[in-house]
C-alpha cells in the first residue's frame, strides 16, 4: 500500500468572509489575501478521478462516508473511484496497464501482491508532507513493514479485525445457565458450552462454534508456511500446533457441538438459524444489524491461559498508494482526509471499524451512531490485544485449508493428533512445491 500526503488545505467561501469580517475589525491584510490567493488557485485545479483496486472490499456507501464526502469538502476536484474486481482482479489490471491509484487489502494477502512491485513507500513521503506516522499504533505499523524484504511501509491501516465472543442471549435463558463474562479462557468457555449443547422439541443447540482451526491460532502467531524459505513451520512448532489442535477438538468433545456438516455457516448458524448459544470469531455486526430482532450481547474473546487478554493477531485493513500513479500528489491526499480525526471518529462511531490511531479517544467513541450496539457490552472488544502478526506467505490460504481438513479428521476420530499433523505438513509441502517448481 502506498500513500503521498501534502497538506495545504483550501479555505471556503464562508471562511473567507468570516475573514473579511475579522479584517474590517482591524484583521491583517496580509492574511486576508493569502486566503484568496489559497483559494483562487485551489478553484484552478483540473479535476482528478483516482482508481481505487479493493483488495479489501469496500461499500459504496462507506466510499462515500469516508473518502469521498470529505474529500470533496476539502479537495472538491478530487474524486474515488473503485475498480470492478470481480471483473478486473490486481494482477489482470496492473498486467493490463490499467490506471491504478490507490489498493485496498489486508496484510495477509499483501504478500503476493508484492511480486507485482505496486507498491509505495510511504515512510519518506510521509516525511516530506509532515504526515505524523506517529499517530498510529507502532505495532500495525511494524506488521506491515515486516510484509516487505525491505523493511518499507508500503500501506497504511484504517482498520483493525476484532475478536469476541457473541451469545444468544435467548438459548442461555432457555436452560437457565448464566451469560459468559470477560476474562474467560478457552477452557472456561468450553465448560460452558456443554450446559447448553442438547436437543430441544426437535432442535439441536450447540453451545459454541469457533468459527475454525485458522481462527484459534491467530492468537499463538502461528504462520503454517515461512514466507521465507516457503516450508511448512509444523515441525518447528510442533508442540503449539499439538496444542491449537487439542484444543480445537475439545471443543467438540461433545459429538452433538459439532457442526450437522463441516462448512456450516458459522453467521447463518449463530444468526439466521439460531441454534449456536455462543461463537467466537471477527466482527459480526453488519451481519446482526440484518436480523434486527435477534436478542444477543457481546464479551471478551477468551485467551489462552499462557496468553491471557490476547485475541486474534493483527489483522489490519491497509489502504496503499500505487507506484503506477500518476497523480500520488492526489492519492496522498486522501490519506490525508481518510486519516483525519474527523473521517476516524465517524468510521468508528457509524461503521464499526477500529481506528490504529493510537489516541483512545476512538476506542471510546466505538459504535457511538449504531443502534444495533447501543447498550451492548462494547467495552469487552477492547480489553483484549492483538498478537503479533508474522509475515503470511503466499501460499498461507491453501495451506490453511489443508490444515483445517486434517484436524477435521482428527476431530472425527480418522486418526490421531501425531498423524494429523504429520499428513498436513507432507500435503503442504506437496502443494507448495509444485507451485514453485
Amino acid at each position: 500500500m502506498k500513500v503521498k500526503l501534502k497538506m495545504r488545505a483550501a479555505l471556503s467561501v464562508v471562511l473567507f468572509t468570516s475573514l473579511l469580517a475579522g479584517c474590517s475589525s482591524g484583521g491583517s491584510d496580509s492574511g486576508t489575501s493569502s486566503a484568496a490567493a489559497n483559494e483562487k488557485a485551489e478553484e484552478h485545479h483540473e479535476p482528478v478521478t483516482l482508481m481505487l483496486h479493493p483488495g479489501q472490499m469496500i461499500t459504496p456507501e462507506d466510499l462515500e462516508l469516508m473518502i469521498n464526502e470529505p474529500l470533496h469538502r476539502k479537495y472538491p476536484y478530487i474524486t474515488v473511484q473503485v475498480i470492478d474486481r470481480t471483473k478486473n482482479n490486481l494482477e489482470n489490471h496492473v498486467a493490463a496497464g490499467g490506471q491504478l491509484d490507490l489498493i485496498t487489502t489486508w496484510n495477509g494477502s499483501m504478500s503476493a501482491a508484492m511480486d507485482l512491485d505496486v507498491f509505495e513507500d510511504l515512510t519518506p513521503l510521509a516525511k516530506a508532507d509532515g504526515f505524523d506516522l506517529g499517530r498510529f499504533d507502532q505495532q500495525a505499523l511494524e506488521t506491515i513493514k515486516n510484509i516487505s524484504d525491505d523493511g518499507k511501509l508500503y500501506g497504511l491501516p484504517y482498520n483493525r479485525q476484532f475478536n469476541a465472543l457473541y451469545y444468544n442471549k435467548d438459548i442461555f435463558d432457555k436452560f437457565g445457565v448464566e451469560y459468559p463474562q470477560d476474562g474467560m479462557t478457552w477452557e472456561d468457555v468450553i465448560q460452558l458450552s456443554k450446559k447448553l449443547t442438547r436437543t430441544v422439541d426437535g432442535v439441536a443447540y450447540r453451545g459454541l462454534d469457533p468459527e475454525s482451526i485458522q481462527r484459534l491460532s491467530f492468537p499463538l502467531s502461528l504462520n503454517i508456511v515461512d514466507a521465507a524459505t516457503h516450508k511448512t513451520t509444523i515441525s518447528d512448532n510442533y508442540d503449539t500446533f499439538k496444542k491449537l489442535f487439542e484444543l480445537g477438538k475439545d471443543v467438540y468433545a461433545l459429538p452433538e457441538n459439532k457442526p450437522p456438516k463441516w462448512g456450516t455457516s458459522t453467521n447463518d448458524s449463530f444468526i439466521k438459524d439460531k441454534t449456536v448459544a455462543m461463537t467466537a470469531t471477527v466482527n459480526m455486526f453488519p451481519y446482526i444489524a440484518q436480523a434486527p430482532e435477534f436478542s444477543w450481547d457481546v464479551v471478551q474473546y477468551p485467551s489462552y491461559k499462557d496468553k491471557p487478554n490476547v485475541a486474534g493477531m493483527y489483522d489490519l485493513h491497509i489502504m496503499s498508494i500505487s507506484k503506477t500513479s500518476q497523480h500520488k500528489e492526489e492519492a496522498m491526499k486522501v490519506l490525508e482526509v481518510l486519516f483525519s480525526d474527523e473521517v476516524q471518529e465517524i468510521a468508528t462511531e457509524k461503521t464499526g471499524r477500529i481506528s490504529l490511531l493510537s489516541d483512545p479517544k476512538f476506542q471510546q467513541a466505538y459504535g457511538a451512531d449504531m443502534a444495533i450496539l447501543k447498550g451492548k457490552h462494547l467495552e469487552g472488544i477492547f480489553k483484549s490485544k492483538p498478537a503479533p502478526a508474522p509475515r503470511l506467505s503466499i501460499y498461507y490460504s491453501k495451506a490453511a485449508g489443508i490444515l483445517e481438513n486434517h484436524f477435521r479428521q482428527y476431530v472425527d476420530g480418522e486418526k490421531d493428533v501425531n498423524t494429523a499433523l504429520r499428513e498436513a505438513e507432507d500435503e503442504i509441502n506437496k502443494y507448495v512445491q509444485s507451485q514453485t517448481k
